[in-house]
């Protein structure tokens, strides 16, 4: 069956079809590195770390690139908050970000630029738009003109009067019309700053992902993943500096964009005071089980957390790894790859809950099964649906046994950690194996790196 995926900017379910079938290319917005990750950013990274094993059953090259905003006004004020430099802020909040969404089994990216490594991509693409008359310089600003790119609005399908609203730009009277927005703009000395032809300044948003996707992917790229908040203003905006600095070539084929995660029916917010935080979870609860409750809706719809959805995920889990550690003696007969039903559940644009279904209905047929040939086939298409999840993928022991001891006490790692690193500062080597020998026993793999030490569930 070939691959289907619902098309945001057609607003329809199309045929993927690649424009080079040997290199795919996908692009997903990632986190703007100030705080630690929500589940609402688990959920984006979820989506697409699927789509992106999906994507590598059907083509032998998928490049994958998840981008890092190191530069942005919340990271700033994050670090005026705290009194240190801002590069202090988007690294360590880097590093959390990477540790949770390893403990949610999430791949690498093939490619995962930092916006502030871009800069020149940056500037040498808003040159081509104000060569082109698509962009203007205005009190050391520059800004895209909106009314010279006329198919702006098609992927929000949003009037001219929402989209002004819906931006919330600044009002600005250096802006020749209401719309238009900032790709530069000018930086104090108390703030990153980069020297350009328009001054000492620093990057909008929308021009960083724009400038990344041109100079890792080429400028037309296959698919383009994210939020459903972020089709407006963002990827509209990504739009129209791609395609008119690109000469009026298309920018992306397929725009996917999953829903938010709800909590009591509302969207999760700060102003709410119900942001969900993946380290806060995973406290409670193992990561996969996370993982697999962000997975039983459909991507594209709005999911409710709650215990009851964690819980079934989990008790669905138990199920598996029960099965599979009944089948630990055997061998799996043929690749450990998707049974044909699991395989069209997925095809069908990420068909995850059916998917799912599928999965235990092999758990309910290994339980009656007799024959040696068949329990591995069995074996084979749950591990094989299991990746492509992106589950099942440990030894069932260990999963049974995190469920007896629970989840990692992140104070006690952290303090630990602590703990070791003075005693490295302090060249007591023996102290520092004996608590690197500690943590290890609590199921915790630390690595040591130029910026610090990062740590992870094992």
């Amino acid at each position: 069956m070939a691959l289907q995926l619902h098309n945001s900017l057609s607003r329809r379910k199309e045929v993927f079809v690649p424009g080079d079938p040997a290199r795919v290319t996908m692009y997903a917005c990632g986190p703007t590195v100030y705080n630690p990750p929500h589940i609402g950013n688990a959920r984006a990274a979820v989506v697409y770390d699927v789509l992106y094993r999906v994507l590598q059953r059907h083509y032998p090259r998928v490049v994958y690139a998840r981008n890092i905003t190191d530069v942005d006004d919340k990271i700033n004020l994050a670090a005026r908050e705290e009194g240190v430099p801002i590069a202090q802020i988007s690294e360590r909040f880097t590093a959390i970000y990477h540790r949770d969404m390893a403990a949610l089994g999430a791949l690498d990216p093939v490619i995962e630029p930092k916006a502030t490594e871009h800069i020149p991509r940056m500037i040498a693409m808003m040159e081509k738009l104000l060569a082109s008359g698509h962009a203007y310089v205005a009190e050391g600003h520059v800004l895209f003109h909106v009314p010279s790119f006329a198919a702006y609005g098609r992927l929000a399908g949003r009037t001219r009067e929402e989209m002004i609203a819906g931006a919330r730009v600044e009002v600005a009277p250096f802006k020749r019309d209401p719309a238009d927005f900032v790709m530069w703009k000018p930086s104090p000395d108390e703030l990153p700053g980069w020297d350009s032809p328009w001054g000492r300044g620093r990057p909008g948003w929308h021009i960083e992902c724009s400038a990344m996707i041109e100079q890792h992917l080429g400028e037309t790229i296959d698919i383009h993943g994210g939020g459903n908040d972020l089709k407006f203003p963002h990827h509209e905006n990504e739009i129209a500096q791609g395609t008119c600095a690109h000469g009026g070539k298309l920018y992306c084929r397929y725009w996917v964009h999953n829903g938010f995660v709800e909590i009591d029916s509302e969207k999760m917010s700060k102003s709410l005071g119900n942001v969900l935080l993946v380290q806060n979870l995973l406290q409670r609860f193992p990561g996969e089980a996370i993982r697999l409750a962000l997975l039983k809706g459909r991507y594209r719809e709005p999911i409710g957390w709650s215990e009851s959805l964690i819980g079934d995920a989990k008790s669905q889990l138990d199920r598996l790894y029960g099965a599979l550690r009944r089948l630990r003696e055997l061998a799996p007969v043929g690749p450990c790859v998707p049974n044909e039903a699991f395989a069209a559940a997925m095809d069908d644009d990420l068909n995850s809950p059916q998917a799912l279904a599928v999965l235990m209905e092999l758990v309910t047929r290994a339980n009656v099964a007799t024959e040696e040939v068949e329990l591995g086939r069995l074996k084979a298409a749950l591990l094989g649906g299991g990746y492509e999840l992106g589950i099942l993928q440990q030894d069932p022991e260990r999963w049974f046994s995190y469920a007896a001891t629970g989840a990692v006490d992140v104070a006690k790692v952290e303090a630990l950690i602590a703990a070791r690193a003075a005693a490295r500062a302090a060249k007591n080597w023996t102290e520092a194996d004996r608590l690197r020998a500690e943590l290890t026993a609590l199921g915790v793999v630390i690595e040591d790196g130029a910026q610090g030490t990062t740590w992870r569930t094992a």
